[in-house]
């Protein structure tokens, strides 16, 4: 196939790259050309936001499309691909759906209000659901919205998994979030663009995330030390220690959410639908074990920050959780 990415340079859009040149595709990647293109494609270079000239010839066979800002940047890029474009893979969220989402929620969920497909600036929620309808106005049934839930796996750039794998691999006494069986759900990015791949023709909204119980919090942090070859002290603090150390989940604590209505959003999912048109999720352990490969491969630092803030927990909180 000829594919166009759009992006290609981060996270989902670099492992999409990758998965598709492996498969003796032909692929060309659209960005500002402030990151080197990934090995074996070609590069278009142009700006979301009123610089598509380089769009405006050539023909794909599919669009992988990863952006998650303003919903009117998807609709001018989708109707100038309408005809030159057989189908269109836009990288969605779980996000769309109205919150609190019940646990076992699927496609059929009430979805948030006040998206629009040409809307600016908006909050992330309306900005994935604006952007799956400006897609399909120009495509319509050409259409298919990957509403991913967490993805993890290497090249992550927020740096969730890295986080834990960085604190776990210097060993220690580490503060563990509980309780220890409390159930995990996630993607790993390499099974995600391997189904954006294997379904150029397929149409509609799908939720892409392993299945119920995929691990464990206890799983996935034994899962990091035996990647980085350590043996810490998993000191397991209840969800109260955690909060009355004013310790935050989610950033603080990265992919942990204590039990209620955003764990259940986040972490109990129902993917039957995407599991029983194909969608294969590796064992949590091998994400894990990936994650660190890339990390020392390439010379992973943590980011200052990551939407405003840093993620992980600072020495002084530390301390704080285990004096808890």
């Amino acid at each position: 196939m000829k594919v166009l990415i759009l992006g290609g340079t981060r996270f989902v859009g670099t492992i999409a790259a990758q998965e598709a040149v492996s498969r003796g595709h032909h692929v060309t990647v659209f960005n500002r050309g402030t990151r080197p293109a990934p090995a074996g494609t070609a590069m278009l270079t142009g700006d979301r936001l009123g610089g598509l000239d380089a769009l405006r010839t050539g023909s794909w066979d599919l669009v992988i499309d990863t952006w998650k800002g303003a919903p009117r940047a998807v609709r001018e890029t989708a109707r100038l691909l309408a005809g030159r474009a057989g189908h269109y893979t836009y990288v969605s969220s779980r996000s769309v759906y109205a919150q609190p989402a019940p646990p076992g929620g699927d496609e059929s969920g009430p979805l948030v209000e006040g998206a629009a497909p040409d809307a600016g600036d908006v909050p992330y929620p309306q900005a994935k659901l604006g952007g799956e309808m400006a897609v399909a106005e120009s495509f319509g049934d050409r259409a298919l919205f990957a509403r991913a839930g967490l993805v993890l796996g290497p090249y992550e750039n927020v740096g969730r998994l890295p986080w834990w794998l960085d604190r776990v691999s210097r060993g220690g006494t580490i503060p563990a979030p509980g309780p220890a069986d409390l159930p995990l759900q996630f993607i790993d990015a390499r099974d995600l663009a391997r189904f954006l791949l294997d379904h150029p023709a397929t149409g509609g909204a799908f939720d892409l995330i392993g299945p119920p119980g995929h691990t464990t919090m206890r799983g996935l942090l034994e899962a990091c030390a035996a990647a980085t070859g350590t043996a810490p002290d998993l000191r397991w603090l209840s969800p109260e220690q955690v909060e009355a150390a004013g310790v935050e989940p989610w950033s603080d604590l990265p992919v942990w959410l204590p039990p209620g209505e955003l764990h259940d959003t986040m972490h109990s999912g129902d993917p039957a639908k995407a599991l029983a048109r194909g969608l294969v999720c590796r064992p949590a352990a091998e994400t894990v074990a990936g994650t660190w490969a890339w990390m020392r491969s390439s010379g992973w630092s943590a980011p200052d920050t990551v939407f405003g803030r840093k993620v992980g927990l600072s020495p002084e909180q530390e301390k704080a959780l285990l004096a808890a």
